[in-house]
């Protein structure tokens, strides 16, 4: 079964609050099929510690908003890959470093990639980003 609409939603938002910020790389994997305890991973990076707090303030306040409470959150001292579980969705914010180390897609290719909107796809160097 395919993630639903409401965790395909509360991805996109998550995502949105992610550019923002200014968050690279993107992308939203439907896990749905390989776990019972969420349907997507959303996955992001920043470039340094302070930009992933940032990240992670901005997602929270986002989802928050649409009514989705973190169950838990983990790595916000380190701030080089915090976790936020809102039970529908996982928000990874990632170093990265830590993201090209750790390779989440890499794991998870097997999954299918969930549609996020055309403007969360403009190149990070771009100053066209919403």
């Amino acid at each position: 079964m395919a993630a639903d609409d409401r965790s395909r939603h509360l991805a996109v938002v998550a995502a949105r609050a992610a550019a923002d910020k200014k968050a690279e790389e993107i992308i939203a994997l439907d896990v749905s099929e390989r776990l019972v305890l969420t349907d997507v991973f959303l996955v992001v990076s920043g470039s340094n510690e302070r930009q992933v707090k940032a990240i992670v303030d901005a997602v929270d306040e986002a989802l928050h908003k649409e009514g989705a409470k973190a169950v838990r959150k983990e790595g916000m001292s380190e701030a080089r890959w915090v976790l936020m579980d809102y039970g529908d969705i996982v928000v990874h914010v990632q170093h990265e470093e830590d993201r090209e180390y750790y390779a989440l897609e890499r794991l998870w290719k097997d999954c299918p990639v969930v549609e996020l909107p055309v403007d969360l796809h403009v190149p990070a160097d771009s100053d066209d980003r919403a």
